[in-house]
């Protein structure tokens, strides 16, 4: 029996209301090319971040910096390509007559064709930047997410795919996708790391430190620079009065104006990285930069045998520094953190024995020496087998050896170096300090004269 519900409207006269037709962009949406090229934007993404990633886990600079890398690198020729293929779908259908006699406008056409493809390369990217921040946040060692250059990129992959749409519509040849996509990459790449003055700061990848950061407003000026060019051209293809693409051209204009006179402005030190965080229960006292605070407790255990065998000495450094620039007064360099992949590998300090023999090299301050007197030198290796002798000693004690064995001359200095770490070894603690402290106040001279002999 019909329900009375659907009898009503025929008893009144009321004709049954016709279904809702579906949006043409629903239908470019979930069928056809523009799934593929998200899948095929996330593969790509996936896959170049997942291969380096033990150079940005942990870091959130450094993550930044990658993601916005292989996007701008590999993501935008990607973008370029598929835009082009998806504009030329028309042609190799052969439907360019029926779409030109459309009841809708040209620009509406355009856009139902190219806004899926783009939408599509946007969430591919969304992902992969989602799982790159994952990836980081469970060994992430301070700092917080950069949001602002990820959401700034992901409308560039936009323009770009929009971009690649208005070159496929014009170039009627079949390789002109990937041609695109290979000339964007070579264009990206020269322009980025070139050194071109302020003018490389039009391109939307430039290669800048990881201490620094954008200033607020350059990921919006970016997205309207490049989004403003792709807008200027789908207009200028598509609208009937194509003075209106100027609108977007002048906007264009001014906001590549603004970058180019900003320069390396744009790119200032974080704040953040000007700041330390410090340990000041040793001597010398710790601090690593506050973008890795996380790490302190790792680098004052690494160094905690080393600082144990200062303790009572004077004449120290007051504090290992990690920060840009050269060390203040009474402050020597921590070794280097950065860039992670290399002493740091996803939050973890690699080996921190190698850290603590590190440790001792910078403490002794004689880096800017040219040359040594071979009795300084044989002090100084002494002084830092004592502190955090390197893992790697032995098999140098080994090659010293062999070498030892054939040359007289090399058996000679192997037994003064042995015989010089045994004399400070065998020292007692109160004598150990005074020679220890003798021996840091002369720990900038290059000359033998000063240093206290052993």
């Amino acid at each position: 029996m019909t329900p009375l519900t659907e009898r009503a409207p025929r008893e009144h006269g009321v004709p049954p209301r016709p279904p809702l037709a579906r949006h043409p962009l629903r239908a470019e949406a979930v069928r056809g090319f523009a799934p593929w090229a998200g899948a095929a934007m996330l593969l790509v993404l996936t896959a170049a971040l997942a291969a380096g990633s033990g150079q940005w886990q942990g870091g959130w600079a450094e993550t930044r910096d990658e993601v916005h890398a292989v996007a701008i690198l590999l993501g935008v020729p990607l973008a370029l390509a598929a835009g082009c293929w998806q504009g030329g779908r028309e042609r190799r259908r052969g439907t360019q007559e029926t779409l030109a006699v459309a009841v809708r406008g040209r620009t509406a056409v355009f856009l139902a064709s190219a806004l899926p493809v783009a939408l599509w390369l946007v969430a591919g990217y969304a992902v992969a930047t989602a799982l790159a921040f994952l990836a980081t946040w469970y060994c992430a060692t301070g700092d917080r997410p950069h949001l602002g250059t990820p959401l700034a990129d992901a409308l560039v992959l936009a323009s770009a795919a929009l971009a690649g749409q208005v070159v496929g519509r014009l170039v009627a040849w079949r390789p002109a996708a990937p041609l695109l996509a290979a000339t964007g990459y070579v264009v990206l790449g020269v322009t980025g790391y070139g050194d071109h003055g302020s003018v490389r700061h039009l391109a939307p990848f430039t290669t800048v430190p990881s201490a620094s950061a954008p200033v607020w407003w350059q990921p919006p000026t970016m997205v309207v620079w490049t989004g403003g060019l792709a807008a200027a051209a789908v207009l200028a293809y598509t609208a009937r009065r194509r003075a209106v693409a100027l609108l977007p051209l002048v906007a264009a204009t001014a906001a590549g104006t603004l970058l180019v006179q900003t320069g390396d402005g744009l790119w200032p030190t974080a704040p953040l990285a000007r700041r330390q965080v410090c340990d000041t229960s040793t001597t010398p006292q710790i601090c690593v930069n506050a973008r890795y605070q996380g790490l302190l407790p790792q680098v004052t255990d690494a160094l905690s045998g080393l600082t144990d065998r200062l303790e009572g000495v004077e004449n120290l450094p007051v504090r290992f520094e990690d920060r840009p620039g050269p060390p203040g007064p009474d402050e020597v360099e921590l070794p280097m953190i950065t860039p992670i992949g290399w002493t740091v590998v996803r939050g973890r300090l690699t080996d921190p024995e190698e850290y603590a023999w590190a440790a001792g090299v910078t403490l002794q301050g004689r880096g800017e020496c040219e040359e040594l007197a071979p009795r300084v030198a044989r002090t100084d290796e002494a002084v830092r087998h004592y502190l955090a002798p390197s893992p790697l000693q032995r098999h140098f004690d080994e090659d010293d050896a062999r070498r030892a064995r054939s040359s007289a001359t090399a058996r000679a200095e192997l037994e003064a170096e042995l015989a010089t770490r045994e004399r400070l070894a065998s020292m007692g603690d109160g004598e150990r300090r005074a020679w220890l402290s003798a021996y840091f106040a002369t720990r900038d001279a290059c000359g033998a004269e000063g240093v206290p002999a052993l």
